[in-house]
């Protein structure tokens, strides 16, 4: 098990497949994008398959594919396919924009099912001009079509809406109304300001339940564990699916946190808002053997933060001067969302 000083278990794993994306939100990245990071520097499958397997012997049981946009990295399907067959592995699921997600399900055919536990989808408004302005790509049906796609093949769905002042406040209460009948839930995500989330405004929790109890009435507090994240839900009267809040700033959650962040390009961090990581990707092609590779991901557990400190990094316990590890083995990074794994 690998737990960190504060006596936390990190059973959960969030593992970028990219950095690229076929979306450019305003939160997320600039409008002319970023320089992609060459293939060189992103893990092949086989390199994560065998970081995934390493890490489940130590305790992960819970894997989320993210990206960038997962869809968009070839071969997914048989990835999906080879990790399913770690024996310790309990579940496995995938976010999502959704634009690809309906042709992608297909091509796992009748084994969608069998092979995710769960599909969450990026959706900030069902207002096609909002959507648009929001992820400056006019996309907004395809992601419903992914959506409706992936409940027609079972698959339990969660939507994730980023309230942006400005952009979609008056959208908040049809977001939530997808959650009414087939949606699990529908849950409203607190702007982290990060990369290009700096310069917005987001909308505070509490505001966002303001909105949503003037247009539904009082919503009732469910305390039912749904998924591995943070989220808080609750329950509107003839709503079949959930309303969830995710406040990281205005309520931090981070004494609950269960989770390690794996990048696209092999650098393992142990929190969010913390630049420092362990560079997997180095040791596994210098041709470390599994004990050194899992020697990395305790000792970057040992300095993992007791809570993030968005206007810089933390740093607590652990070795070395600060509690940061010797520098070629630890070091700073400064990357968007679409490389950490959102």
């Amino acid at each position: 098990m690998i737990t960190d000083p504060s006596g936390r278990a990190l059973d959960y794993l969030r593992l970028s497949l990219t950095d690229r994306c076929n979306l450019r939100c305003v939160y997320c990245m600039p409008e002319e994008g970023i320089g992609w990071k060459p293939h060189t520097e992103i893990l092949r499958f086989e390199e994560s398959l065998r970081l995934c397997r390493l890490l489940c012997a130590l305790g992960i049981r819970r894997i989320k594919l993210t990206g960038g946009e997962p869809l968009v990295r070839r071969g997914l399907e048989n990835f999906i396919r080879e990790l399913r067959e770690i024996p310790l592995l309990e579940e496995l699921t995938l976010t999502t924009n959704g634009l690809l997600l309906a042709d992608f399900l297909d091509r796992l055919g009748d084994d969608a099912r069998s092979l995710l536990n769960g599909v969450n989808i990026s959706l900030n408004s069902p207002d096609s001009a909002n959507f648009a302005r929001i992820a400056r790509r006019d996309r907004l049906e395809a992601a419903l079509a992914g959506m409706r796609r992936a409940l027609a093949a079972g698959l339990p769905v969660k939507l994730n809406c980023v309230p942006l002042r400005g952009f979609n406040e008056q959208d908040l209460a049809a977001t939530a109304m997808l959650a009414r009948n087939e949606v699990r839930a529908v849950r409203f995500i607190e702007l982290m300001p990060l990369g290009a989330a700096s310069s917005l405004e987001g909308v505070p929790m509490a505001e966002v339940l303001a909105i949503l109890e003037r247009e539904f009435g009082a919503l009732s507090r469910d305390y039912s564990r749904i998924g591995n994240g943070p989220a808080v839900y609750y329950t509107v009267p003839g709503f079949a699916g959930k309303i969830g809040f995710i406040s990281a700033i205005s309520e931090a959650f981070c004494a609950g946190c269960n989770r390690l962040r794996l990048g696209a390009d092999g650098r393992l961090r142990a929190c969010l808002a913390s630049e420092v990581s362990a560079d997997l990707r180095s040791l596994l092609r210098s041709g470390a053997g599994d004990d050194e590779i899992k020697n990395a991901v305790l000792r970057l557990a040992e300095i993992k933060p007791a809570a993030h400190k968005f206007a810089g990094s933390v740093v607590s316990g652990g070795r070395g001067e600060g509690g940061v590890l010797p520098e070629q083995e630890y070091c700073r990074i400064a990357d968007g969302m679409y490389r950490i794994g959102g």
